[in-house]
């Protein structure tokens, strides 16, 4: 077992659930202080797992006005992507089951 690197304390093994995720991550947590840390093998897989994983969200599409519909952004894509007002974007529908948005730069 490893020892706190701030107050030399022993440090304690804890799972951790990450969002999204099926698998826990394993941490280091000190009980005497509030350093942690992360195990880079377990931490590595759990990456993998969201990339392969990607963020879906079911959405609604509403009425804006007379001839045009619209959704509305949900505040984790906001927060993944980082969007702001004024962002551009591009369309594209590549069937008849897919819409493809794609940010630009």
């Amino acid at each position: 077992m490893k020892n706190c690197p701030k107050c030399k304390s022993l440090l304690k093994k804890v799972n951790v659930s990450v969002a999204g995720a099926k698998d826990k991550i394993l941490s280091y947590q000190c009980p005497t202080c509030d350093y942690f840390s992360f195990d880079q093998k377990s931490g590595e897989k759990i990456v993998q797992e969201l990339k392969e994983n990607p963020l879906k969200i079911h959405q609604k599409i509403v009425k804006i006005s007379q001839d045009r519909l619209g959704i509305y952004l949900n505040k984790d894509i906001i927060k993944s992507l980082d969007l702001k007002k004024g962002d551009a974007i591009k369309i594209s529908i590549p069937d008849k089951k897919k819409i493809l948005i794609e940010l630009q730069e």
